[in-house]
């Protein structure tokens, strides 16, 4: 009987992730995650208790998720994002490739600073509008950078993407130790990336493209957006340093700067708050609740004692086998409920470091295969189709093939190659 119970838990919670990547119906992701939650507990598969235990586990991951969404959107809002893509098809003085690399630049560090969501949802826009203002020859090109650097600079710090704090949760580490241990691996995976978009693209950036973008006025909003994002920045960087959970500064950081920018404009903030997708938390409380229970089924405790002991034994081999795993993974899964389930069983099993952070490498790299593999890329897809494109997901699966593998690789080698950790 238990184990009928734990087999429909496994089955529905199967389904549940299925239901968030393909969307039957077209419905939106948190429909399912809320459902299938709603649907263990109903049918007594999970105590009320139990998921309410799941839904509070991830209040740091919202936080911080609704404090991003709120920098990303204030600072869209206010065209910010615009004006520095203006600037960047200025700098690149008629030249396709060097607007590619300030494009991939500024990809770059919008997902180190606001996270991989905000690559895909804000600056994917800008990147648009300033290609056809460019008049360059075609803009996948360089709406490929924000696809792919959103998942490739993903784990330069602890919020470059929600993944890496789901997958170490109370154990993520300060940023001096993270940085010794994800810097050469990020450089590694930033630069792997590039060189690959870059070549598979060559054909594409020749010729010349128009300098003489216009570059629109940043009004008193956008620079207070400019000052709240730097502030920001600062700010969780700061509250990295000491260690501190980065939810309750991010939301702070994101609050402050809107606040600011509806009184430096005098603006209503409803339509604001109205922009953000608020049901992304409805999503991830959904799917924490469908891991805790996972979590309680046993599958934690039978996959710690299945792979615990080859991991600890082995653990370089076991790094490139975890990190591949969870790579590929992604793809079928979606790398957030498998971080989730990732950072359940790195936090019950005790796993060298350099396991532990193949496994993030493999779930922050891994979406660069396809469509489904993150939220970043599915959010991609939903910018592009909203300004009349499209990039067919067998397309995208070619291009991943060869761009995926190699740089994984070389952040898996760093990983395990680097003296300090």
């Amino acid at each position: 009987m238990l184990f009928s119970a734990h087999l429909a838990t496994w089955v529905l919670s199967a389904l549940t992730v299925l239901g968030v990547i393909f969307r039957p119906f077209r419905w939106p992701e948190w429909i399912f995650a809320v459902a299938g939650a709603a649907l263990l507990v109903l049918i007594g598969l999970l105590p009320l208790a139990e998921a309410m235990t799941g839904v509070l586990s991830g209040l740091d991951v919202y936080l911080f998720l609704a404090g991003m969404m709120l920098l990303a959107e204030t600072a869209r809002r206010e065209g910010l994002f615009d004006y520095l893509a203006a600037h960047a098809a200025r700098a690149a003085r008629g030249s396709p490739q060097r607007l590619f690399a300030l494009v991939y630049l500024m990809g770059t560090l919008v997902t180190i600073f606001l996270s991989n969501d905000a690559t895909a949802v804000v600056l994917t826009p800008a990147v648009i509008a300033v290609a056809r203002a460019a008049k360059v020859s075609t803009p996948i090109p360089y709406l490929l950078v924000c696809a792919f650097v959103a998942n490739a600079a993903s784990f330069v710090l602890p919020i470059s993407n929600p993944a890496n704090l789901v997958v170490f949760g109370e154990d993520l580490p300060a940023l001096g130790p993270w940085l010794a241990r994800f810097a050469l691996p990020s450089v590694a995976a930033i630069l792997g990336t590039y060189l690959l978009l870059r070549w598979t693209q060559r054909a594409e950036l020749s010729g010349t493209a128009d300098s003489a973008v216009p570059i629109p006025a940043l009004s008193r909003g956008g620079r207070i957006a400019a000052v709240g994002l730097a502030a920001g920045a600062v700010v969780l960087l700061t509250a990295s340093f000491l260690g501190l959970e980065l939810g309750l500064p991010t939301l702070a950081a994101g609050l402050l700067t809107a606040l600011a920018v509806t009184i430096g404009e005098g603006s209503n903030p409803l339509p604001l708050v109205k922009e953000v997708s608020w049901a992304t938390l409805a999503l991830v409380a959904g799917l924490f609740v469908i891991v805790r229970a996972l979590e309680l089924s046993g599958l934690s405790e039978l996959l710690v004692a299945v792979l615990q002991p080859p991991l600890s034994a082995h653990p370089e081999l076991g790094a490139l086998a975890a990190g591949a795993a969870l790579a590929f993974g992604t793809n079928l899964t979606n790398n957030l409920p498998l971080g989730l389930m990732a950072g359940a069983f790195t936090t019950a099993a005790a796993l060298p470091d350099k396991v532990v952070d193949a496994i993030l490498v493999g779930i922050d790299i891994g979406p660069n295969l396809s469509v489904t593999g993150s939220l970043a890329t599915i959010l991609w897809l939903t910018a592009l189709r909203r300004e009349g494109l499209s990039f067919g997901a067998w397309a995208f699966l070619k291009l991943g093939f060869i761009i995926m593998p190699p740089t994984l690789l070389l952040a898996l080698a760093a990983v395990l190659l680097q003296p300090w950790t």
